[in-house]
């Protein structure tokens, strides 16, 4: 059943445009009435926050890692006793560009809609849906995360991975399981934030600011954090796969050691999911079967499991971009562009729709809209560890020239070859641990 979300308070301009209006004829009163307004705002606030939520629905939606496993449906669990190392560093490296390209296709038209990519491409005479990286972007100077010109984006003038979240997550976990290893806490997610991460958004922002004011990493995802259910979780999946891969229940379960750092239920399960849905993608040939596997590892009748179900019974349906944008905006109005519910939704379909085109995953894939660096990113990765790196048309990462940009703290650039070594190594070491 699709969530209906009641119509949307649209309030704010008006009142501001009052209120600068009121203030350029001399009007008096306005400081004690704006002061009024916003203990009223913050006291019904409260009282939306307080208000009875659905039983039923928070029992088959725990938070907590044994919950979760209890309402799992059976699985496979694990499909490498022992990890075939020639083929998995291929696919490994395949996963990682894949994960790249997708983000770097994605990231100068986040979020735009059809039309505007649309125009957009028409505009600059580049084919649409993209099957190359943008040839131009708007406001080229600007700088992503404060590092990347967004210049960088486009093939003539790459020279690296340039910086986005969707990849520095990637990186994030790759720290966190060399210093801690792969019985790393949620704590020690909390304190590789501290050390690692300048800055953030949405539930990683609340987080993080709550961790520096010396809330527990427990807690720091639940306080004052309306973004418990948004994307942030799914984009952060790839380093728990990619150290466990065949191994789609160990995966989640280190997902969910991370997730729990930001996020609540279904933001929980999206990182869980794709986490293991990567893992099982190092091991079989179609996505379909990934995705299916994936789900074994989250609630099965969480509002995440039962929108995937949906998307794979109507896969059949969805032809094109088009044919997914209309769907998903349909069933899920309402929902924030950058939930985890609605993207990956788009993410599975990117996948039915490319098949083992990569090209055709990652380009369909951002056309869709929404939060399509993110969609993109992950679609990518699913598929590179389908296909290996030989399965990446060149003209996706010879751009990269091996170089990886990064505005996590001390940790400007990274190789690319290096960061399948590193990652490998901690595959290895986790089996070694028993994982």
């Amino acid at each position: 059943m699709p969530i209906r979300y009641p119509d949307p308070v649209n309030w704010q301009d008006d009142l501001n445009h009052w209120v600068r209006l009121k203030a350029e004829y001399g009007a008096t009163g306005l400081d004690e009435k704006l002061d009024e307004i916003r203990q009223l705002l913050e006291s019904q606030t409260a009282e939306v926050m307080a208000l009875q939520e659905e039983p039923d629905l928070a029992i088959s939606e725990p938070d907590d890692l044994e919950g979760i496993r209890l309402l799992r449906p059976s699985g496979s669990r694990r499909i490498w006793d022992e990890i075939p190392i020639g083929g998995y560093r291929d696919r490994l490296e395949g996963a990682l560009l894949g994960r790249c390209a997708g983000c770097t296709l994605g990231a100068p038209v986040e979020f735009y809609s059809i039309g505007k990519m649309a125009r957009w491409a028409d505009h600059i005479g580049d084919p649409f849906p993209p099957v190359r990286y943008w040839s131009a972007v708007e406001r080229p100077h600007d700088l992503a995360y404060k590092v990347s010109p967004r210049w960088s984006f486009t093939p003539d003038r790459m020279d690296g991975v340039p910086t986005d979240d969707d990849i520095a997550y990637t990186l994030l976990g790759l720290l966190i399981l060399e210093d801690h290893g792969p019985d790393f806490t949620t704590a020690d997610v909390g304190s590789a934030w501290l050390e690692y991460l300048p800055y953030a958004h949405t539930a990683e922002e609340v987080a993080l600011a709550n961790l520096r004011r010396g809330v527990s990493a427990d807690e720091a995802g639940s306080i004052d954090n309306p973004f418990v259910q948004f994307i942030g979780g799914d984009i952060r999946s790839d380093p728990w796969a990619y150290a466990t891969p065949g191994f789609p229940e160990k995966a989640a379960e280190l997902a969910h050691r991370d997730a729990f750092l930001t996020h609540r239920r279904n933001g929980i399960y999206a990182e869980m999911f794709f986490s293991a849905v990567i893992s099982v993608a190092f091991a079989v040939d179609d996505a379909v079967d990934a995705v299916r596997i994936g789900l074994e590892e989250i609630p099965r009748n969480c509002r995440l499991a039962q929108e995937v179900r949906w998307a794979l019974e109507t896969a059949s349906e969805i032809h094109d971009y088009r044919d997914a944008n209309a769907a998903v905006t349909e069933r899920f109005g309402g929902m924030h562009g950058a939930h985890a519910i609605n993207n990956a939704i788009l993410t599975i379909w990117g996948l039915t729709i490319g098949g083992r085109d990569f090209t055709k995953v990652i380009g369909e894939t951002v056309a869709m809209s929404y939060d399509n660096d993110c969609t993109a990113a992950t679609a990518g990765s699913i598929a590179g560890a389908i296909l290996g790196r030989d399965g990446i048309p060149e003209h996706w990462w010879v751009g990269f020239n091996n170089k990886v940009y990064s505005y996590l703290n001390g940790h400007a650039v990274f190789a690319i070859d290096d960061l399948v070594d590193r990652f490998a190594a901690q595959a290895v070491r986790a089996a070694q641990a028993g994982a």
